[in-house]
């Protein structure tokens, strides 16, 4: 019976909505994180009877076919790459970004990944890098004596050392944005690579036309709307509910037949 195999990717689809929701969910504190959704296509369809076909020897043409869809397929999870909202931690080397825009990260294997996430920190050498300790592209680094450090809205890395009246520069904080942002491969870590759907990374500095600004001792939040969210998953639990509900009466209805044959 079609109803079994159709009800089933339903309950397959939606479970699969499920953990995607609770991705979400579990990422809502996490700095930078985008969240994504679930996106469906119906599949194949048996075409019993076409419509537009001819039905007798005068010309009529059928004008209703009779079409059996074969269920349900998950095509998608993009990415929902909106402005997260900011919140102001007033740690040195926390920088949000207002617009479009995406830091560049050097990863240990040598490529170039691209986040959201300004939580930065200083290693052992002055460098300005993430909490796993992958250096920002281009390197920064602070030097020891630093007794400041600030960054201006246009990525301007400068400190006050012993001596000095006025700050001098050390560095400039450079931005990426991409033609396709949903086309990024998330790989951990808040970090993204490119791909060939994402397009070519353009690089250029904040504030520059197109480029977001900085914000220093700000980071952004995840853009998770828990009450969105929960309705999602709501909606997700009742489809999953309603899918079993027709494997369990198709289920009755075989038996049904099956009980005939006795």
């Amino acid at each position: 019976m079609r109803a079994l195999y159709t009800a089933a990717t339903g309950m397959m689809a939606q479970e699969l909505n499920v953990e995607v929701i609770s991705n979400n969910i579990a990422n809502m504190r996490t700095t930078g994180f985008k969240r994504q959704r679930a996106e469906f296509q119906d599949l194949l369809y048996q075409s019993l009877r076409r419509s537009g076909m001819s039905t007798s020897d005068q010309g009529t043409i059928l004008p209703v076919g009779l079409d059996i869809g074969a269920g349900v397929k998950v095509v998608g999870t993009p990415r929902i790459m909106t402005q997260g909202s900011v919140l102001s931690t007033e740690k040195t080397l926390d920088v949000a970004i207002r617009g479009d825009g995406l830091f560049r990260i050097q990863t240990p294997d040598g490529r170039t990944a691209y986040t959201r996430a300004g939580s930065f920190e200083l290693d052992a050498e002055g460098r300005i890098v993430t909490p796993e300790g992958y250096v920002v592209d281009p390197v920064i680094t602070i030097p020891q004596d630093a007794t400041s450090i600030s960054i201006n809205q246009v990525g301007t890395v400068q400190v006050l050392q012993p001596g000095q009246s006025t700050p001098s520069d050390v560095g400039q904080i450079q931005l990426a944005k991409f033609v396709n942002k949903a086309g990024l491969q998330a790989i951990g870590d808040n970090l993204f690579l490119e791909t060939a759907a994402s397009g070519v990374p353009q690089t250029g500095n904040p504030g520059e036309e197109g480029f977001g600004t900085l914000l220093q001792g700000h980071l952004e939040q995840a853009n998770v709307n828990p009450v969105t969210e929960i309705s999602d998953l709501i909606a997700a639990q009742r489809a999953y509910s309603m899918n079993a509900r027709v494997v369990t009466a198709a289920d009755e209805m075989l038996q049904s037949t099956a009980s005939m044959l006795r």
